[in-house]
């Protein structure tokens, strides 16, 4: 099972919408949006989890692709630590 990584998404993005997206390459198993506490609105990215040949296959199409004028960022999900952040 791989988690998949999704950003750049509107802020009106739906569940269903990322679901509908993601299902033409295979299963989703899992689907967390993370949305605004007090607006409930999308806050632009998500993580979408799949079978790892589906995800690699759902990578290569989605990413740099257009959803409603903005252009998706769509990768696998990296270790914390792997992000480049600041480490104390």
């Amino acid at each position: 099972m791989k988690t998949v990584f999704i950003g750049n998404l509107p802020s009106d993005t739906t569940d269903q919408e990322v679901t509908d997206l993601f299902t033409a390459y295979g299963r989703v198993h899992g689907l967390r949006l993370t949305r605004d506490v007090f607006s409930g609105l999308c806050r632009g990215f998500g993580f979408v989890k799949m079978e790892g040949h589906e995800a690699r296959a759902a990578i290569s199409a989605l990413n740099g692709q257009e959803l409603r004028g903005q252009r998706l960022k769509v990768n696998e999900e990296r270790a914390q630590g792997a992000r480049g952040g600041r480490h104390r």
